[in-house]
């Protein structure tokens, strides 16, 4: 699926569109918009972000660029590591080791995040009952394929 979006008023061109860790030891710059974005509410991603939902956007890995840093990883399965800045602990990327052409972004990582909405909510088994997120956007119980 080909992720269309519009960038905000601001003009900001693809290739200006930044992102990083909230203590700025980690810092990237993106060549393209993400081909798909959403939400997802497993237990691993509410655990590793410290949130109750992740919100997660999905390059080529030639798209990104690291300026600052780079993100340390925890294999958080036999295929799957978590990024995350070591110095202030915030949570950047997952990817998956048996797909090595595509990395994901957190979305709150980049410094505007309302440049990518997400498109969807999977693993919404574990979402948290409390949450109640009122958009239009798909939901799947488990992942979406």
């Amino acid at each position: 699926m080909q992720y269309q979006l519009e960038v905000n008023s601001m003009n900001k061109t693809e290739s200006s569109i930044e992102g990083g860790c909230q203590c700025r030891a980690i810092r990237y710059r993106l060549s393209a918009m993400p081909f798909n974005a959403g939400h997802c509410h497993c237990r691993m991603c509410q655990k590793s972000t410290g949130s109750v939902v992740g919100s997660w956007m999905h390059f080529l890995v030639e798209q990104i660029t690291w300026l600052a840093g780079k993100p340390t990883e925890y294999a958080s399965t036999e295929t799957r590591k978590r990024g995350f800045c070591s110095t202030c602990g915030s949570s950047i990327s997952f990817h998956d080791t048996g797909d090595p052409k595509y990395y994901t972004l957190s979305i709150a990582s980049l410094d505007d995040p309302n440049l990518v909405p997400a498109q969807y909510h999977i693993h919404t088994a574990s979402q948290l009952e409390w949450l109640k997120i009122k958009d239009d956007t798909p939901r799947y119980s488990a992942s979406r394929g």
